[in-house]
């Protein structure tokens, strides 16, 4: 009777094995499920990257407001009757306060520029 019952154990086994641990089990498919959850999270700031850069994208296109900005933040320029105003950072407590250049060359900046508008 002993033996039966071992035998019995060993079948159960040997029929338990591909479905834990076989091609297609249940080991394999937790590990399918895991790593697609962290593709859809990928996916997912994916899609909300390409969605801005589309919409960028459409207002480059479409107005002269966002080249504007990028002009003026990015580049330094100004327009016709505009009038530049530079304000320097100011030092953080502790900290060196930022170099002067007194040789620079005209229209050369420590800081980077900005724009302001005329009222």
């Amino acid at each position: 009777m002993r033996w039966l019952a071992v035998a019995l154990l060993v079948v159960l086994a040997l029929l338990q094995h591909p479905l834990w641990i076989g091609k297609g089990g249940w080991l394999r498919v937790w590990d399918v499920d895991r790593q697609l959850q962290q593709q859809k999270e990928i996916n997912r700031a994916l899609e909300m990257r390409n969605a801005g850069l589309d919409a960028e994208a459409r207002d480059l296109k479409q107005g002269y407001d966002a080249i504007e900005e990028r002009a003026r933040f990015e580049l330094g320029m100004v327009k016709h009757d505009e009038v530049f105003v530079q304000i320097p950072d100011r030092p953080r407590a502790g900290s060196a306060p930022a170099p002067v250049l007194k040789d620079a060359p005209a229209g050369t900046a420590a800081a980077p520029a900005r724009a302001a508008r005329k009222p």
